[in-house]
């Protein structure tokens, strides 16, 4: 197993990675298997599945498609061009993917939502196929939105893990036992083995610069959310709450009213900037997911921001740290809200961050484990019901707590010597048993819970 940390970080944008990343690169990996294709395409249509269909409009499912077989990717998305080629689209009922023909692609007719039952590989799918002049169909390929921007066919989904085909890395580990007894054998810390796994494939060059980027993405993100005010999109009218926080944190700090409990504010409106850009569509990192980005982005700031001895030449050490924990979680369970609740995404995120913040404080490969562990065990059972399908309520100020949550279990890790009674690979393991008992309803489709208690409109 491999997972790249930017694998596990990747820049995108909002509200969801499973919902609009997912589908958006489905799209751009379908057009690519037209573009290498012998047949001529006249048309486009799609279909959406299982949660894309349930909770699609709130996660924008259907534009990210749209936007998508349009030549749209979530790396390169450019927001002003998306709204025009969008309304372009929408009046004319084409495309012109580059590479590619014009093509007939109508969303109100060509994409359709599908609220039977989910296709049999996950619940996160989606069907798109490729017409010719008479509107037959002439290719096909069913795709599955795995969580955090994964992208799987069907037929990769089927076969498993699919093979490695890079180069060898130095420290392959696939459970967290294997980890701990590297980090034993070879001294080496957790950021250590993945650092050393990463320049297997990658350059020093290239690797620095990508990490320097995602925080500067993530930092960035915090920053537009603490100086935007206004009502989130989608119907709820939910008002963006982090300026006002941040404006009232920093007006106690110049009167000396800062009580000892202000931090978790401190911490909770970190994240909830960065959530709120993800629920306004703006620019965010995975982390692992969109549903979760807040969590890491705020633990660092946190600790930069709040910590004595804190140093931004640490931060690659936090994110190679907590890339390992969150590629464990992946890899033997789930990032998905679709397929475990939000234990998969809050409580894997809380993981990561919690592991990271142990790193960059001094805590061995024992404490960090035990960081992991202690953050994700109190998220087991979390469901994923969001109003209205939105990524807004209880998704924003979820974030704030998860975060919390981290820091709490970074710091009673490092009160101890490492050792503990629940390895983080039985906690991972009871996580994912956990979401495959927990009722359907309560995974990212928006039948239970708070979506149905909660008026939405």
């Amino acid at each position: 197993m491999f997972l790249s940390v930017f694998d596990m970080f990747k820049v995108g944008i909002g509200p969801s990675s499973s919902h609009t990343m997912g589908p958006m690169v489905a799209a751009a990996r379908f057009l690519d298997l037209m573009r290498n294709s012998p047949f001529q395409f006249a048309g486009l249509k799609a279909s959406l599945h299982g949660s894309l269909a349930f909770t699609g409009v709130g996660h924008a499912t259907d534009r990210a498609t749209i936007l998508g077989l349009a030549g749209f990717e979530p790396s390169t998305y450019d927001a002003n061009a998306a709204e025009t080629a969008l309304a372009q689209i929408k009046a004319t009922g084409r495309v012109t993917p580059p590479g590619l023909p014009e093509l007939t692609f109508a969303p109100q007719d060509d994409l359709a939502f599908d609220f039977g039952p989910a296709l049999p590989g996950h619940a996160n799918g989606m069907i798109l196929q490729a017409t010719d002049a008479q509107g037959d169909v002439i290719l096909q390929e069913t795709y599955y939105s795995v969580g955090g921007g994964f992208v799987m066919t069907e037929g990769e989904l089927n076969a498993g893990d699919a093979p490695d085909d890079g180069a060898p890395v130095p420290y392959p580990f696939t459970t967290a036992a294997e980890m701990l007894e590297m980090c034993a054998l070879t001294g080496k810390s957790i950021a250590g083995l993945k650092r050393a796994n990463e320049l297997a494939r990658m350059s020093p060059n290239r690797l620095d610069e990508g990490i320097a980027r995602i925080w500067e993405v993530m930092n960035a993100c915090i920053d537009r959310g603490l100086h935007i005010d206004g009502t989130l999109p989608g119907g709820l009218g939910v008002k963006r709450r982090a300026k006002g926080i941040h404006d009232a944190l920093q007006a106690e700090r110049g009167m000396n009213l800062t009580a000892p409990h202000t931090i978790n504010d401190w911490m909770s409106v970190y994240a909830m900037a960065v959530n709120e850009e993800n629920a306004a569509g703006g620019q965010v990192v995975t982390a692992p997911t969109n549903g979760a980005a807040g969590v890491v982005p705020a633990t660092i700031r946190y600790w930069l921001d709040h910590v004595p001895g804190a140093a931004p030449s640490k931060v690659p050490d936090f994110l190679l740290t907590a890339a390992a924990i969150g590629g464990l979680v992946k890899h033997n369970a789930s990032i998905s809200g679709a397929e475990c609740g939000c234990q998969a995404e809050v409580g894997s995120a809380s993981a990561m961050a919690a592991a990271g913040l142990c790193a960059v404080m001094g805590g061995t490969a024992e404490h960090i484990e035990n960081a992991a562990e202690i953050a994700l065990e109190h998220h087991l059972g979390m469901t994923c019901d969001p109003v209205k399908g939105l990524v807004q309520v209880p998704c924003i100020e979820r974030n704030g707590l998860g975060a919390i949550k981290a820091v709490s279990a970074a710091s009673l890790s490092l009160r101890g010597d490492g050792t503990h009674l629940v390895p983080l690979d039985a906690c991972i393991e009871t996580m994912r048993q956990t979401g495959m008992d927990m009722s359907e309803k309560y995974k990212e489709t928006s039948l239970g819970g708070l979506a149905v208690n909660v008026p939405n409109c």
